[in-house]
């Protein structure tokens, strides 16, 4: 299948579900992202200890 083909698909899917207006409207919330995920992960995740892991899960039971 085409990108094309699937790209009409999934807007006659959305219409189907959801009307015009309810598909105009899902689709006006997606937004083009913006960084670069894998450089900021590294910044975040880098740094991380097993321990900081173990502190979360303890914090989360």
């Amino acid at each position: 299948m085409k990108s094309s083909e699937l790209r009409q698909q999934g807007y006659q899917a959305l219409i189907e579900a959801l009307g015009v207006v309810g598909a105009i409207k899902f689709l006006q919330q997606l937004e083009v992202g913006y960084g670069n995920y894998t450089q900021e992960r590294h910044q975040w995740l880098d740094n991380l200890t097993f321990e900081d892991f173990e502190s979360f899960l303890k914090q989360k039971e």
